[in-house]
């Protein structure tokens, strides 16, 4: 059987679908957090447990069985995100699986300057230390992102952030397909994985010529510092703490690391990946 956490969010509701595209419902678990939000996946016969990371005595049901689960990696910021992760994988290697499956981030480095990658790389030195055969996905900068944004530049005419540097933006469905390929057929991705990114980058300047482009209106790029942005997400209600773990997302940017391309998502899914523009073109349409 194979295990998927997190099946209700945006990235595990898509793996979920890309997975029953590959192998029966009968063969296919959910750990949910609140398994009445996965009540149509059971009407397909896949079965649905419920399992919280910052509760750890649930995963051992959750995945009860399971020769493949895959981790998605847990949404808290600071060291409760690593915590729930150690907790999932602990729990996977309890159960006896064959294989743990991890959403890592292509930028993972204990060295990065984007807190989320401190906890990626801690989680993959901890997948490592189990002696359980592993696949930590080093997904490529999610599109999706940029939907923080979108919003204000369509309202001011303007993306008003930071200094930045080159995105690896790449579809959430792309890195669904991955996962899914990952978890129905052994031996595609084994141990830490080439990043898994669209071919093409976009600093914040080239987004909004995207976004021009795509509405008929001029949307410029302005370059705000790092202290008056930060003061300003407060201002506008953004926890402290929160607006700092964002500068640090454009702090790395500038840095270059997500300036990384590499061809083996398109190589695993058997097509080219989803540009950047058609999914902001799917924002606007909303």
């Amino acid at each position: 059987m194979i295990v998927i956490t997190g099946a209700t969010g945006q990235l595990g509701s898509r793996i979920v679908e890309h997975v029953l595209q590959r192998v029966p419902a009968g063969q296919v678990g959910v750990s949910v957090q609140d398994p009445a939000k996965a009540a149509h996946l059971a009407e397909r016969g896949v079965r649905v447990r419920r399992g919280d990371f910052t509760e750890p005595a649930t995963l051992a049901h959750a995945f009860e069985g399971a020769e493949r689960v895959l981790v998605v990696s847990a949404a808290i910021r600071g060291p409760g995100g690593l915590t729930a992760n150690l907790a999932a994988i602990d729990a996977a290697r309890d159960a006896g699986v064959r294989r743990i499956l991890y959403t890592s981030h292509q930028a993972s480095s204990p060295r990065s300057l984007f807190p989320a990658q401190l906890t990626h790389a801690a989680s993959e030195e901890h997948l490592l230390a189990t002696g359980v055969p592993f696949t930590s996905l080093r997904n490529g900068f999610y599109t999706s992102t940029i939907g923080y944004y979108l919003g204000a530049a369509l309202e001011t005419g303007r993306f008003a952030v930071p200094a930045d540097g080159p995105f690896s933006w790449t579809a959430h469905d792309d890195l669904a397909e991955v996962a899914a390929v990952a978890l129905a057929e052994e031996g595609v991705l084994d141990g830490i994985t080439p990043p898994l990114t669209a071919p093409e980058t976009l600093d914040f300047e080239a987004v909004a010529a995207v976004v021009s482009e795509l509405t008929g209106r001029t949307i410029s790029r302005v370059v705000v510092g790092d202290d008056e942005w930060k003061a300003a997400a407060v201002e506008a209600g953004v926890p402290e703490a929160a607006a700092e773990f964002t500068l640090g997302m454009f702090r790395a940017a500038r840095r270059g690391e997500f300036a990384v391309t590499d061809p083996t998502l398109e190589k695993v899914i058997g097509r080219p990946a989803t540009p950047a523009r058609t999914v902001i073109a799917g924002m606007l349409d909303r």
